[in-house]
């Protein structure tokens, strides 16, 4: 088996994700036009050697319907030969799709690709393509609940307050701002401009600089009632019949946002990269999706980070930096705790929460955010990971060159 080789990363600012936000205007196709177009200006890149474009997309139904990814290699002018696809791993889509592509690399199928994700939550809201994991009968039968129920049982699993949370999305707040005003995120955003070039949005519009912990802490839950007046708190019985009462404390503020966004990441073989004259940024040590409980739904980050650092022959000590996607604070606190890690090495620039979580790009976005983060700090490895609707998780493990 050969390797693959990340040569760029490029990202879109993410915008927030209704009707009031920069983004609003912007078609998803146009949002992965501008990234696409922007790997090709930085790289120098010959379309004719993207053999082929794939692209998460969560809720792929209206402008986000068809095949986006082909529909906007297309627009954005590649060659003809630049196939396209789009595929759906909830919120791993967009890690999914970088495997999917080292996956063909590594086997020596295609030697350059393009992988990365999309969503406009403004335009296409989430759960609009309906669908068999949110059909009511599949919940019963099943036994999952919403996401933010399974969050709070999460919480309530591993004992966390909500000053905890609400502590950790302040941090996260906190972190954002830090970072955008050290331009730690210029490297890889892309802006997104109108038809006239006319720069639309040219930084996260998300981050609240504002935010204190006491306005987080006066927050209402936002998942209780749901949770007790629904009666969906006792499909969690079948699994943790020991949990007498789930304690609903997350909130708006310690929950990732809901925002527009499209990344693309540059993948080749190390001898196409060096054929072409493309200098390689890291290297993919391995990459792991795992099953999980789909109650508690959202603790696959741990598995899967279990499974790619044996992968790779690896102990969490040998990873420098880490991208746990912040769903819900109580995800990268349960992870610390499984691993013992410092917070410190943790999504040191915040994370969704603070930025946001444009459901199908967050992987692709994440893997260049710690690759920037690395190479600011001069450190080697780094892990991305994310939980999954469904009781899913999702790491990949990369090697700077």
């Amino acid at each position: 088996m050969g390797e693959a080789y990340i040569y760029d990363v490029v990202r879109t600012p993410r915008g927030k994700g209704k009707n009031n936000g920069a983004l609003y205007t912007v078609r998803p196709v146009d949002l992965v036009v501008t990234v696409l177009k922007a790997l090709q200006a930085r790289q120098g890149l010959d379309t004719r050697e993207v053999e082929d474009v794939v692209m998460g997309c969560v809720t792929q139904t209206g402008e986000q319907g068809s095949c986006i990814a082909r529909a906007a290699a297309l627009e954005a002018g590649f060659d003809q030969v630049a196939a396209g696809v789009t595929l759906n791993r909830f919120c791993g889509s967009g890690l999914e799709a970088v495997h999917y592509a080292v996956g063909q690399i590594a086997a020596g199928f295609v030697d350059l690709m393009i992988a990365g994700g999309v969503e406009s939550m403004s335009r296409v809201p989430m759960g609009s393509d309906g669908g068999a994991m949110w059909d009511a009968t599949n919940q019963w039968r099943v036994g999952t609940v919403p996401q933010g129920v399974a969050a709070d049982l999460l919480a309530t699993l591993r004992g966390f307050s909500r000053e905890e949370v609400d502590q950790f999305a302040f941090r996260s707040q906190k972190r954002a701002v830090e970072a955008i005003e050290k331009g730690c995120f210029q490297r890889g955003i892309v802006a997104v401009r109108d038809q006239n070039g006319e720069v639309v949005l040219a930084r996260d519009e998300f981050p609240r600089p504002d935010a204190t912990f006491e306005g987080l802490s006066a927050l209402r839950p936002a998942f209780q009632m749901m949770g007790e007046q629904f009666g969906l708190d006792t499909i969690t019985k079948r699994a943790y019949p020991h949990i007498e009462r789930i304690e609903h404390i997350h909130t708006a503020g310690n929950s990732s946002g809901i925002v527009d966004g499209a990344a693309a990441v540059l993948l080749a073989s190390k001898e196409k990269g060096a054929a072409l004259g493309l200098k390689p940024r890291a290297r993919i040590r391995a990459a792991a999706v795992v099953g999980d409980e789909p109650i508690l739904m959202l603790d696959g980050p741990i598995p899967a980070t279990r499974k790619a650092l044996k992968k790779a022959g690896m102990d969490i000590r040998d990873i420098d930096l880490i991208e746990v996607n912040e769903a819900f604070a109580a995800v990268p606190l349960a992870f610390m705790q499984a691993f013992g890690v410092s917070p410190e090495i943790v999504n040191p620039h915040g994370g969704a929460i603070a930025l946001g979580h444009p459901l199908g790009a967050t992987g692709a976005m994440l893997l260049g955010t710690v690759l920037d983060a690395l190479e600011d700090r001069d450190q080697t490895t780094g892990l991305v990971t994310a939980c999954i609707a469904g009781g899913m998780g999702i790491a990949t493990i990369i090697e700077r060159v």
